[in-house]
């Protein structure tokens, strides 16, 4: 093995990112390199960036400033890539922008940063000639990739992210992931089991299965028939240890019957659906290019809660859509009031540089959107802190996934993915608990673990209740 060196990987943005920065590290392990938890000592440090948003491409420059920078009073160099949606967008620019990136390499091609980290090594960080890896391979990346180590799942915690498509066909008009992902891709199914059952061998109890349209999944299974994503969460709810699964990102097109009916039929899949809508106008989603209206929305929504009664919905908003009326944004408002969601995501509408929306006219002030935005998102606080309030006095499940604060503290998550605080020895960690809630704040639930017992999940899908006085297996 090469001498050990640092590495310091931060992700902006979505799930995907953080899924794909694990497997940086674990790519890179074998060279040498160990994750610290701080940039001021790294070796490498890896910008693992998304585009979605200006806001979000404007953190990254304003990172690579504050890295070199920090080089500067220091006194040192280190080794800075450039990864993700905003290598893949802007390539070369970056070069011209950010002075000391030595690397930028887009999200298809990480699985061969030994061989581009190496390059550039050699080349030398004076030399000012950073190294561009923006090509949409033909090879697929997961094909190469090293899978973690048993120590590196057990330090991610007992939920872990597993990515089962990449890329999307639909075109929305406000966004660039068609352009840097790339074409709607499916993993093939017995590959992602064999991930599935490497991670619950080391202890992980919850996955969730991402991509940027999951529902789309459409991969080949061991005969070479195209499996869908019921029938990869019916698999994967049958691996020994797996007590938990979801799914994200998913589009409306492609919620179908199959799917919805899962939600009745599978306990272990939570009664949770992130389902981003985007605009409650027709108009507007017409304009972006959706390809549903509003009525399929509720029509999905109602046919959901049919069959699952508990299901909490979460969504993402766009206010401030190029030709945005107050009209189209009182849609908004009312699908948000009629449906009710435990959570959800809303921003003013950036316009992103090769879209067709950043050509449209109609532009919305800035002044509108932030109203607008700022009426929403009170909308949206007064739901969640109604479902999270309708919580209290129940008794949910919880899957504890690490230490809290303070002495004694565990943090879990229920089916919601609220936060939940509760006491017990560290030793519970990777277990699931029954908690009945009696705290709620605008942070996170707090409860108390129903007779102070743990339900484990055995690998041979048995299970049992054990005490906190007894010594808990991993």
């Amino acid at each position: 093995m090469s001498e050990t060196r640092k590495l310091y990987v931060r992700s902006f943005g979505c799930q995907m990112n953080v899924y794909d920065a694990q497997r940086m590290t674990d790519t890179l392990a074998k060279e040498g390199y160990v994750e610290t938890d701080s940039p001021d000592d790294a070796d490498l440090v890896i910008l693992n960036t998304c585009h979605i948003r200006e806001k979000a491409a404007e953190k990254v420059y304003s990172e690579l400033g504050r890295l070199k920078k920090a080089q500067e009073v220091a006194g040192r160099q280190q080794m800075v890539a450039v990864a993700g949606c905003v290598a893949q967008a802007e390539g070369a620019e970056i070069l011209k922008r950010a002075r000391g990136v030595d690397l930028v390499v887009g999200p298809q091609s990480y699985h061969k940063l030994p061989e581009l980290v190496a390059d550039a090594r050699r080349r030398g960080h004076n030399q000012r000639a950073g190294i561009v890896e923006t090509e949409f391979p033909v090879e697929d990346k997961f094909d190469f990739l090293p899978p973690p180590t048993r120590a590196a799942i057990n330090k991610r915690g007992p939920a872990a992210f597993v990515t089962v498509q990449e890329g999307c066909d639909k075109f929305c008009t406000f966004c660039v992931v068609p352009y840097t992902r790339g074409a709607e891709v499916s993993r093939p199914l017995p590959k992602i089991l064999d991930e599935v059952i490497r991670l619950a061998e080391a202890g992980v109890r919850e996955v969730t299965l991402i991509g940027q349209n999951v529902n789309a999944y459409h991969g080949l299974d061991a005969a070479g028939r195209s499996a869908n994503l019921p029938e990869l969460i019916r698999r994967i709810a049958e691996v020994p240890g797996i007590a938990r699964v979801r799914y994200t990102t998913s589009h409306p097109r492609d919620m179908d019957d199959e799917l919805i009916g899962l939600h009745r039929d599978l306990p272990a899949l939570m009664p949770y659906l992130h389902l981003p809508v985007q605009s409650g106008s027709n108009r507007i989603l017409a304009a972006m290019n959706r390809k549903h209206d509003r009525e399929l929305f509720f029509e999905i929504v109602a046919k959901v809660r049919a069959a699952r009664p508990d299901i909490a919905f979460s969504s993402d908003f766009i206010v401030g859509f190029p030709g945005e009326t107050d009209a189209d944004f009182a849609d908004t408002m009312d699908l948000v009031q009629r449906v009710g969601f435990a959570s959800a995501f809303s921003f003013k509408y950036s316009s992103r540089p090769g879209t067709p929306a950043a050509g449209m006219g109609g532009q919305v002030p800035e002044e509108v959107k932030s109203a607008r935005i700022h009426a929403l998102q009170a909308l949206l606080d007064s739901q969640r802190t109604a479902f999270d309030t309708a919580c209290r006095g129940r008794v949910l499940d919880i899957l504890i996934e690490k230490p809290g604060r303070f002495p004694g503290q565990l943090i879990g998550r229920s089916p919601y993915l609220q936060s939940i605080v509760v006491e017990g020895p560290v030793e519970a960690i990777g277990t699931l608990a029954q908690v009945e809630v009696h705290g709620v704040s605008t942070r996170n639930l707090s409860g108390d673990i129903r007779g102070g017992e743990f339900f484990v999940e055995r690998p041979a899908r048995e299970s049992r209740f054990i005490g906190q006085s007894e010594k808990l297996e991993a």
